[in-house]
């Protein structure tokens, strides 16, 4: 992977990870395209960017994480249930993130619930994150779980999981973005473990890869998340699910046809 690569890969995930289209099957596809060959850093870096990404959450949103400690005992409980089966079915979640099939058929069928969520959940109670409870957090945490099938969305499914509970589209997104700190936090952090705990060791120039992976990502990231949150409270997700839909059968397409979009 070369400096340009990488910083394509950065956009993606600055642009995808909090939005409900799948990040990680944004970053599968994209490297798919560029070709950029299966390796142990590769893995790293498309997880240890998100470092990026969740750094422009605490940013924009920096008074809130210091209001009260029951804002963080909340995101634990909203975080154990991803620690227990992200433990529990790590083999299982790297096989299908070898899967494009998987990705796209994600994809189309989180697309066709999207197009009518707003429809489902019209009338919340809640238009505060902080008015949440801790079994409201602890359910959120649970739809959370959902996306560790690739193509799915970690964001998609705690808002939804969100609007479940009757929270507004903007609460349910503030606590998805905030949800994403612990959450993307712990899975870089037990990647780097991995990692060398696996005999790799990270080069100077990989290094370099990193930091600036990180560095797009938290800048994308960071418009991505304004924009997203103003787009929301005014059209909500049917243009995400159109989206979704389409990349989603353009995949599919492919893979039927006979291309081999071998992935990270």
């Amino acid at each position: 992977m070369n400096f340009f690569q990488a910083i394509i890969l950065a956009i993606i995930e600055g642009l995808t990870e909090f939005l409900p289209v799948s990040s990680t099957g944004h970053m599968i596809i994209g490297s798919s395209l560029m070709g950029i060959q299966t390796q142990e850093f590769v893995k790293l870096f498309t997880v240890a960017i998100q470092f990026g990404a969740i750094l422009s959450v605490v940013v924009l949103y920096f008074k809130r994480f210091f209001k009260s400690f029951d804002f963080y005992l909340k995101l634990f409980v909203a975080f154990i249930p991803a620690v227990f089966f992200g433990l529990l079915l790590n083999d299982t979640i790297n096989q299908l993130l070898e899967s494009p099939m998987v990705v796209a058929i994600s994809l189309v069928l989180g697309g066709v619930v999207l197009l009518f969520v707003d429809k489902w959940f019209n009338n919340p109670e809640t238009d505060d994150s902080d008015e949440i409870g801790y079994m409201t957090a602890l359910k959120i945490g649970f739809f959370q779980c959902i996306s560790m099938i690739p193509g799915v969305s970690r964001s998609a499914a705690t808002i939804i999981g969100g609007m479940t509970q009757k929270l507004s589209r903007k609460a349910a997104a503030e606590f998805s973005f905030f949800l994403a700190v612990p959450t993307m936090f712990g899975a870089t952090v037990k990647k780097i473990y991995d990692f060398y705990k696996d005999g790799y060791v990270i080069t100077s120039e990989e290094i370099q890869l990193l930091a600036v992976g990180n560095v797009v990502a938290f800048i994308v990231a960071m418009l991505a998340i304004k924009y997203f949150i103003s787009y929301l409270q005014k059209n909500g997700f049917r243009i995400f699910g159109w989206y979704r839909i389409f990349v989603g059968l353009i995949i599919l397409g492919f893979l039927l046809a006979g291309y081999d979009l071998s992935v990270i």
